[in-house]
């Protein structure tokens, strides 16, 4: 009902469009899939059609552009005119400066849209952006109100064109322009149904279950489980023989996963048997069971699909329906809030609002608790604020589900309270912080002003004072003094608040108290100064993530998006501006602590703070900026933000304040940039607009290890692009990450290993680390216990390897041996990495043979690796014994130790990159004994000629020297030929890699030599006139 207010351009838009409650278009993958489709139309589209290019609009498309005025003034295009405010072209494109900078943009046709475009270079998609944001209708305008696209109905769309070509009175100039216009609102118009099917797709992939909401809802459950009556379940728990959770996140053994299986979990119920649930990609079933004596799960389903476990179980158990419906505390009920934990994890809904709303009437109604508790005893104070606390089962599991959610870790939910024991040792402030809270219990308006401005005078950033504060019952009587109508004692009060909320033990007091609530409510002030403090109170406060689902379900978020809503910022400045600027600077701190948490984050994009925070960022405050670049550094963990930093020119901004004097500001732009440049495209812009080179300069600061870190992090995420590297050699950058590889921090190694391992990727790189003193280092870092930085030094020292003088130190350091030692380590990424680094280092050192076999256990370690469930290892593992199975006598011991069934057991795999290491390891192993036999008796032949529907020109070329292999044998061909590959092969005859050419020929030679054999033997056994020709024939082929 809400898209259906905003009148927008066709069936895409209105039906598929994710858009804000300010009519702005969300940051979504839909809506990036809507915004590239309409960008490549429209671009060049007046090149392609000269005539409809030329064609004057219905009405001018008008909307306030991303760019600046003087960026269109700096258009040649446009003549000089006495006008210091408007550009003009042909009175079909008019350019007028607006407050701010802000260009205001009228267009007539799509030459001059064009024109516009061409100036924004890389900031296209959000001009297009902000062009359907400022015209609801594109299409009615450009065309006229009888085509816009706003019918479902094709039929009725060629039926409304008809009509129009056949009018009685028309010219033939007119019918010519109606035909123009009939052709581009055809063009229009397949181009909603185009969009409209890629936006379904990507819907379609979005509403299978994954193993993160079947973890969720397992969690939610198992909080609501016990052996209380109030308790819905007995218990659930996984069945004991797939408890494992595997790294793709799946429970179930890799055979079920190929059919959709997740997990399977046992419910025991009170009203019912126990029952065995499958979690599928498609939903939730009951299988037939699980099996005590045989220990396995009957995989057969036994029900109906369900959306959610809930679902399924409130339809089984009436006892679980019951109790389910029952309201929980705090307004909502139980399996409301699991639910929204299991399958809502983004989602502010309208049962918190509606918590919110009732818990306030209910304020009106009661006196407050907190002026009951003036004067009372320390006991009575603590057992209000207790009860203030949430007691069911599914606040509990609400509060576990927000828990999974955050990004980061909060050390103070588990602060030990700690109150002073003995009077004795107690100073003097004490006491008289003691004597002012009375003073502002029991006085008047103007004692208690005076009493607050003799409490700012203590120390207040000291524990002392803090705790004293709390302990004789004052942050009651601070937090009752927001709720005046006096806006001083509002501000004395909120002063005190925003120092003391920085001990841990004050934050959990003030939410405990119920302060949060009071904080956010005052958001909505008139006064700007109670703004500030309030919203750096709360920036103070958020910091566990109790506090942060307050603010959250209090709708504070909303409420601190708007304040950055800045309206002048590198303008003039007045008093007011700078009150404006200081304003928005608090809600970006408040904003900053809160996205800390998954959920606030993609309720600050719903609450359109994107664009403000892009504004923010082109601000020349450093105050400002540091908690702009903050917010984006935490929420640049979505995918979301990070297209959005990319589309909306924020790439270009955080590299200039990467040339900022200001270190914290620095250090937080390299941290965004290391999380956004996961991203080709964004790497590609951080070069664009010369952010390498600050980058590099970064890492003479090494003195600030966190700016060290972020800058590290950076370069090497930026490295992954070839052309970053080429720049980033220009600027010597890998002598300088080498002198880092020693007396740093872990956090650091991690990035510079991690860059170096990315630059190693070219064989001059290679060369430089040599030279610079690198490779000992990177082999020293071997036996350290981080995981992350063991999974980059492995990926290092393996491409380094590949020159023959760099794996010269490698084996001088037996560095070797460390590789083959991490291959026991218990993580798959650590095993993976180094199986990887292994087949460099043994394809390159001299007598590789008798190194491998001279480490006691390692060919065994090797194939019992091959029993792993992870994808990843196995196809390293794989790749190991294609470079161990070079050498004859190594191979014969692998052999011996069962490798070549396990290899043919692996065959029937669908991941792309097993395929091709498992082939080559097929084709390796063949050159022993009677491997190509068994391989054949194993099965292992049908399963690789299916490798040649695959796209992947590597998998095709092992896999054409495994059938090579296996074809020397009569048996293997049969099969091969029976599976139709010489239909395959010849098609890779043709192939421009030699290698698979000849694999290709000699596969196919083999079969025809063959077929020829059994044809002669044929002949011969007729011309004899026997009756043994099968018997010749197959004597004749095993020849």
């Amino acid at each position: 009902n809400r898209l259906k207010s905003v009148p927008v351009m066709g069936l895409t838009l209105t039906k598929a469009a994710d858009w804000l409650d300010n009519s702005k278009l969300d940051f979504s993958p839909s809506n990036q899939i809507i915004l590239t489709d309409i960008l490549k139309a429209v671009d060049g589209y007046s090149k392609n059609n000269p005539i409809g290019g030329k064609m004057k609009f219905s009405e001018p498309l008008v909307w306030d552009s991303t760019l600046k005025f003087e960026d269109f003034k700096k258009t040649e295009r446009f003549p000089e005119t006495e006008s210091e405010n408007t550009l003009q072209l042909d009175e079909l494109l008019t350019v007028t400066k607006q407050e701010s900078e802000v260009a205001h943009v009228e267009c007539h046709s799509f030459d001059m849209l064009q024109l516009v475009l061409d100036a924004c270079r890389s900031k296209k998609t959000a001009e297009v952006r902000a062009c359907l944001e400022g015209n609801s209708d594109p299409v009615s305008k450009i065309l006229g109100n009888r085509y816009a696209c706003n019918t479902e109905d094709d039929v009725e769309f060629y039926k409304q064109a008809e009509e129009d070509l056949q009018g009685e009175d028309i010219t033939y100039e007119e019918f010519e322009t109606k035909k123009v216009v009939l052709k581009m609102a055809m063009e229009f118009h397949n181009l909603d149904v185009r969009m409209l099917r890629s936006v379904q797709g990507l819907m379609s992939k979005d509403s299978r279950l994954s193993p993160r909401l079947v973890e969720a809802e397992f969690d939610c459950l198992k909080e609501l489980s016990g052996s209380e009556d109030e308790q819905p379940l007995r218990d659930i728990e996984p069945v004991p023989c797939y408890v494992h959770v595997f790294s793709n996140g799946y429970r179930a053994p890799n055979f079920r996963q190929l059919q959709g299986d997740i997990a399977y979990f046992l419910v025991y119920l009170k009203d019912t048997d126990v029952i065995c649930v499958t979690a599928g990609t498609k939903g939730w079933f009951v299988n037939k069971g699980y099996s005590k004596d045989t220990n396995d799960v009957d995989f057969e389903r036994r029900s109906d699909l369900y959306g959610s476990l809930f679902a399924l179980l409130r339809e089984r158990s009436r006892y679980f329906r019951e109790r389910t419906s029952r309201k929980s505390g705090d307004g909502e009920t139980a399996a409301d809030e699991a639910a929204d934990g299991a399958e809502k994890p983004d989602q502010e809904g309208d049962a918190d609002q509606q918590a919110a709303r009732e818990e306030a009437e209910e304020r009106k109604k009661d006196p407050t608790l907190r002026w009951v508790s003036l004067g009372t005893s320390e006991q009575q104070s603590q057992e209000r604020r207790s009860a203030r606390q949430p007691q069911s089962a599914a606040a509990a599991a609400q509060q576990s589900d927000e828990s999974d959610s955050e990004s980061g870790t909060d050390e103070e939910e588990d602060a030990v309270e700690r109150r002073h024991e003995s009077n004795a040792d107690l100073p003097s402030e004490y006491w008289q912080i003691g004597k002012f809270v009375r003073y502002l219990k029991g006085g008047n308006q103007t004692s208690t002003i005076i009493s607050l401005c003799a409490l700012r005078d203590f120390q207040l950033n000291t524990e002392v004072c803090q705790l004293a504060i709390r302990d004789v019952g004052g942050l009651e009587v601070l937090l009752n003094l927001l709720e005046t109508e006096e806006n001083r004692c509002k501000i004395g009060s909120l002063k005190i608040l925003k120092e003391i909320s920085q001990n841990p033990q004050i934050r959990r007091a003030i939410a405990d108290l119920g302060g949060l609530q009071t904080l956010v409510n005052i958001l909505k002030e008139p006064s700007k100064d109670l703004k500030c403090l309030a919203a750096e109170t709360i920036a103070n406060v958020a910091k566990f993530r109790r506090a942060r689902r307050i603010v959250r379900q209090h709708g504070g978020i909303r409420k601190l998006v708007s304040l950055l809503d800045c309206p002048a910022l590198n303008g003039p400045t007045s008093p007011e501006i700078e009150r404006d600027i200081e304003v928005a600077r608090c809600g970006a701190l408040a904003l900053w602590s809160l996205s800390n948490s998954t959920k606030n984050k993609r309720a600050m994009k719903r609450a359109g703070v994107i664009p403000l925070l892009g504004k923010l960022l082109k601000s020349r405050h450093e105050d400002m900026l540091i908690p702009v670049v903050g917010t984006l550094q935490e929420c640049a963990s979505e995918p979301d933000y990070r297209v959005a930093i990319r589309t909306e020119g924020m790439v270009e901004d955080l590299v200039k304040n990467l040339k900022s004097d200001n270190a914290e500001l620095q250090m937080h732009c390299a941290s965004t940039i290391f999380k956004c440049a996961e991203e080709e495209e964004t790497r590609d812009l951080v070069r664009s607009y010369d952010g390498l080179e600050p980058m590099v300069g970064l890492l003479n600061k090494t003195d600030n290890k966190e700016l060290l870190s972020a800058a590290t992090g950076a370069i090497w995420k930026c490295s992954m692009s070839s052309k970053n590297i080429r720049k980033f050699q220009e600027l010597n950058v890998i002598e300088k990450l080498v002198r880092l590889l020693s007396d740093q921090p872990e956090e650091v190694l991690v990035n510079v290993v991690g860059a170096l391992g990315e630059m190693a990727a070219e064989k001059e790189n290679r060369h430089a680390i040599r030279k610079a003193g690198g490779i000992g280092p990177l082999v020293q870092l071997l036996t350290g216990t981080n995981q992350a930085l063991l999974v980059n030094t492995t990926r290092a020292v393996g491409r380094c390897a590949q020159e023959k003088e760099n794996m010269a130190i490698i084996d001088r350091m037996d560095g070797v041996r460390l590789l083959w030692s991490l291959l026991k380590n218990p993580n798959p990424e650590v095993q993976a990495s180094a199986a990887y680094a292994i087949c460099p280092c043994i394809d390159n050192v001299n007598d590789a043979g008798e190194m491998v076999r001279s480490y006691v256990g390692g060919l065994e370690l090797i194939v019992h690796l091959l029993r792993s469930d992870n994808i990843k290892v196995l196809a390293a593992i794989c790749a190991a014994v294609a470079s161990i199975a070079k050498d004859e006598e190594n191979l014969a011991v692998l052999t011996d130790h069962g490798v070549i069934p396990l290899l043919a057991g692996l065959t029937r795999t669908q991941d792309e990159e097993l395929k091709r290491h498992l082939s080559e390891a097929i084709a390796c192993c063949c050159a022993w004994g009677n491997n190509r036999i068994v391989f054949g008796k194993e099965g292992a032949v049908a399963p690789l000629v299916s490798y040649l529907r695959v796209k992947d020109p590597k998998v095709h070329r092992s896999t054409a020297r495994a059938l090579h292999e296996l074809s020397r044998h009569p048996d293997n061909c049969i099969t091969m030929h029976e599976c139709g590959v010489v239909r395959h092969l010849l098609g890779l005859v043709g192939s421009d890699d030699e290698a698979l050419q000849l694999a290709a020929s000699g596969c196919i030679a083999n079969i025809r030599r063959l077929a020829m054999a059994n044809e002669k033997s044929r002949q011969s056994s007729k011309a004899r006139g026997g009756g043994n020709g099968g018997a010749n024939g197959k004597a004749v082929a095993a020849k």
